[in-house]
């Protein structure tokens, strides 16, 4: 990451901050992506970065605590996922060697335990205690502070840990184009017919993300909208799917579109340049985010689509715990299933057969997306930051 420029803010008391996340390329992964951002933005704000990034294993922590040490950083800010460490617990153990205040943002949380044969019973006793916690081992119990970019994620924390964390939003992955071309041409342009009822997933493609489901609700929805078509906004290599096992995803997703007989409802475009993303979007009626995990904030590409106004459609796991900024009817139409192609043709059918609806979750969605930038999120960590180093001195 760039050091920032040389001049009065220099001088002035600079923060010198570590951000510690995994090696991963941050075309292919959404945290790395965020974290090169957050840091370009740190650095606006005159905080000195220091990037420290950690390999998979405990021989990559060991590398990562020595430069850490090296660094004489005021204080440690970890972007944690479990995929970007390579499913790695081994940096679980930073809170203990990294020598300096730490603070922890949660971008994947509630569904991974780092010592996969510790039982469950055992993993809320260490919780419990506040010793060690199933998805961060020693991170959130020797964190200063615990930051969460979604509502679950916070809900999970507060029933584990009874810790209410400060929010770290996340922004969309793709800005609104202002100069996108308009709908009929951009349409044109992705070979989709013109009057179509255009439904748009956006992001990587992965199993999942819930597609072999949302196909066949659209094969499903064919008589009662004729035009109904589905476009398939992004490309299927990513950190989580390498080349080989993308081919083979891709073949099997084409597979089982032509199975359902849905072969002429559905555009796959492949990975696009951000504009195009921005003008496919603006060219869609709705959007549909069938993860099968469940939807949350978390997401570039569904902060993307309701920053774009599009009326959303998510799915939601039964036994997730609500969610204060996913409301359905709201800001969002939630499916509350997941793996189920039923409960996503119930939830296109409610907003392809009412205008109001789609007309109040746009702008709802839009609403609780707009406005957010890099600038003031990363103003806000540096507040946080001298709150945490202000309290380490005081104790």
């Amino acid at each position: 990451m760039p050091a920032p420029a040389i001049g009065y803010r220099r001088r002035v008391s600079p923060l010198r901050v570590a951000l510690v996340h995994g090696r991963a390329d941050p075309a292919h992964d959404g945290v790395a992506d965020y974290t090169v951002h957050l840091g370009a933005a740190l650095d606006r704000q005159g905080a000195d970065v220091v990037d420290v990034p950690v390999d998979p294993g405990v021989r990559g922590l060991a590398r990562a605590v020595r430069h850490l040490r090296a660094s004489h950083v005021d204080l440690a800010h970890v972007q944690f996922a479990p995929s970007a460490f390579g499913f790695s617990g081994a940096v679980g153990l930073l809170g203990d060697l990294a020598g300096t205040p730490l603070v922890t943002t949660l971008h994947e949380y509630g569904g991974w335990s780092c010592v996969p044969r510790v039982p469950a019973g055992l993993w809320s006793a260490l919780e419990r205690r506040r010793l060690a916690d199933r998805d961060t081992g020693r991170l959130v119990p020797r964190s200063a502070a615990v930051l969460t970019t979604n509502g679950e994620h916070a809900a999970v924390l507060r029933q584990r840990w009874g810790l209410a964390s400060r929010r770290a939003p996340l922004l969309p992955n793709v800005e609104v184009d202002p100069d996108a071309p308009d709908r009929a041409a951009t349409r044109r342009a992705l070979g989709v017919p013109e009057d179509a009822e255009l439904v748009v997933f956006f992001g990587f493609v992965h199993p999942v993300k819930g597609l072999r489901y949302l196909a066949d609700a659209v094969a499903r929805l064919a008589g009662e909208h004729p035009r109904l078509h589905l476009l398939v906004l992004g490309g299927f290599t990513s950190l989580a799917l390498p080349e080989d096992e993308a081919a083979a995803f891709r073949a099997e997703l084409t597979g089982q579109i032509a199975e359902v007989g849905a072969v002429d409802r559905v555009t796959i475009t492949g990975h696009r340049p951000a504009g195009e993303v921005s003008a496919a979007l603006q060219a869609a009626d709705v959007a549909a985010f069938p993860f099968t995990a469940g939807a949350t904030l978390k997401s570039g590409a569904l902060l993307a689509a309701l920053d774009h106004g599009l009326p959303t459609l998510v799915t939601r796991r039964p036994d997730a715990p609500a969610d204060p900024d996913l409301c359905d009817g709201e800001t969002v139409v939630v499916a509350p299933q997941v793996r189920d192609a039923g409960v996503l043709v119930d939830g296109l059918r409610r907003l392809l057969d009412d205008e109001a609806l789609r007309r109040k979750v746009a702008e709802g969605g839009h609403a609780l997306v707009h406005g957010r930038d890099w600038d003031t999120l990363a103003a806000d960590h540096v507040t946080l930051y001298r709150e945490v180093l202000a309290c380490a001195a005081s104790s």
